[in-house]
């Protein structure tokens, strides 16, 4: 397997991706090694010469006050990590996980948070076996970063709580015997050097805005096929227009739906209106918006995995130790927000699209419900009103978490973030927009065939040629759910939007 070597500035949203799903292993560069250790050295002159250092030495909150002698010293990490493990609910997926922990390892590579490098080599070695630590759904507010799920990590660490090996749920310490991995042993500094950080929201926040970008290609083929179906008049997507007003993302995505249109026999046809409805001509404008908005997110997701997201943070050139609130999950859970709701919106639109292909009054000469025996048979009638409930859940996911705070700690820790609830909520919208894109693809697909002898593009052909090698044409009514989950999942796979970039090169 490939490996990718980590240095505290090079970590993508891409690379966490291809981490977290196993597609490569981990190491870290050699310089790494030494900002490690030189920084692990000033903490412990500092134990040495019983400096209070927050979370050493002291308690933490609304316990930082509170000084420890040099045997509650030896047993406190171990007792911090006990205390903050008390997540609830059902485990965490594999790739969140793995996308944490390797986040985590990226923070240690700065070299400011003070754990031995044993800790980051134990974490690069579970990373890469098949030891998985459960991890609690539930229970990060997002400040001081993930908490109670970094616990849980640490515990497998130890040797403690739950872990997965191979798939299989069973004792951390027998998933690391299994893996040939010895539990760790923490000493000062180790054990909130391993959970004081939001590495847990923004790998999450990482993997939604790399399938995000999927999403937004696989929506403008979605699109361009809608517009083909419907006969649209397609000035609306001149780049003059876009150019005029000049948001990125508008003319992105006008020069992609442009270029999947490209030599339609359908949308040759004199047979227009003068301006198509919004749904139909703003597509460039609201889908670009989303477009902008990801890569504002991206670059926020990009700085915190590249960024020092501790407390405290030692400074060994200086011989300093700054405690601050580096761990705020603020940074990311805001413009997580702002993708949630903009995929709702876009999703949407996907929607109010697909009702365009099925209702008769406004289609353009289509079937009602896209079926040729109206009334025996109901069509993709039904198709439409899943299509609504997913839009209804996604408008009430994007109510916002990240203005929710609530005080913790006895009002020491009196406003947090509440940026893993936003990123999971989000990850929830994305879902639901998948099924809206599939179940308008499936439309399109079925009346773009019932516009024959004209023909859609040359590449749109292609794609319908894909789906029905998976998906047969709606004749008589059948059980559509099964349509409708297989769409999702070659959606999801990328293969449609591969054999586009195959043909015309890459989407923006």
């Amino acid at each position: 397997m490939k490996k990718f070597y980590l240095n505290g500035y090079n970590l993508t949203a891409r690379m966490l991706t291809k981490v977290s799903r196993g597609k490569v292993s981990l190491a870290i560069e050699d310089e790494c090694w030494t900002r490690i250790n030189k920084c692990r050295n000033m903490v412990e002159e500092k134990i040495e010469k019983k400096e209070p250092m927050y979370g050493i030495n002291t308690g933490i909150g609304e316990f930082s006050e509170v000084t420890l002698n040099e045997e509650q010293t030896r047993k406190f990490q171990n007792h911090l990590v006990y205390s903050h493990a008390a997540g609830i609910g059902k485990a965490m997926s594999k790739e969140i996980v793995r996308g944490a922990m390797c986040g985590r390892i990226n923070v240690h590579c700065k070299g400011f948070s003070g754990g031995r490098k044993e800790i980051t080599e134990k974490m690069i070695e579970i990373l890469n076996s098949d030891v998985i630590p459960y991890v609690c759904e539930k229970g990060s507010v997002g400040a001081c970063g993930d908490l109670a799920p970094m616990s849980q990590i640490a515990l497998t660490m130890m040797g403690e709580g739950d872990a997965f090996y191979k798939d299989k749920l069973m004792k951390a310490k027998d998933a690391l015997a299994k893996a040939k991995i010895k539990p760790l042993k923490l000493e000062a500094r180790d054990g909130l050097s391993i959970i004081n950080g939001s590495n847990v929201l923004t790998a999450l926040s990482a993997l939604i805005l790399n399938d995000a970008k999927l999403w937004l290609k696989t929506h403008d083929l979605s699109a361009s096929m809608t517009l083909e179906a419907l006969n649209a008049n397609m000035r609306p997507y001149k780049s003059k227009l876009h150019e005029l007003r000049g948001f990125t993302g508008s003319k992105k995505v006008a020069k992609n739906i442009t270029a999947l249109t490209e030599g339609s026999e359908i949308l040759n046809s004199k047979n227009k209106k003068l301006q198509d409805a919004y749904s139909l001509r703003s597509t460039p404008q609201v889908a670009g918006t989303l477009r902008d908005s990801l890569s504002y997110a991206l670059k926020q997701v990009e700085i915190e995995l590249n960024g020092v997201g501790d407390n405290p943070i030692f400074l060994p050139e200086e011989k300093e130790v700054l405690t601050g609130a580096n761990f705020q999950g603020t940074p990311v859970a805001l413009p997580m927000e702002m993708i949630g709701t903009g995929l709702s919106m876009v999703g949407v639109l996907s929607e109010r699209r697909m009702n365009r292909l099925v209702n008769p009054a406004l289609s353009g000469g289509l079937p009602p419900f896209l079926t040729e025996d109206p009334g025996f048979n109901s069509g993709l009638m039904v198709s439409q009103y899943t299509a609504d409930a997913l839009c209804v859940e996604n408008r009430i996911l994007s109510h916002p978490a990240a203005n929710q705070s609530i005080p913790a700690a006895a009002d020491q820790e009196d406003f947090v973030s509440m940026g893993l609830t936003t990123a999971q909520k989000t990850k929830k919208i994305l879902e639901n927009c998948w099924g809206i894109l599939a179940i308008e693809m499936l439309a399109s697909a079925q009346a773009i065939e019932l516009r024959k002898p004209a023909k859609p593009s040359p590449i749109i052909t292609e794609i319908v040629k894909e789906i029905r090698k998976n998906i047969k044409h709606l004749d008589d009514d059948r059980p559509l759910f099964d349509d409708h989950n297989k769409m999702v999942e070659i959606l999801r796979s990328g293969k449609l939007v591969q054999i586009i970039e195959k043909k015309l090169g890459k989407l923006e």
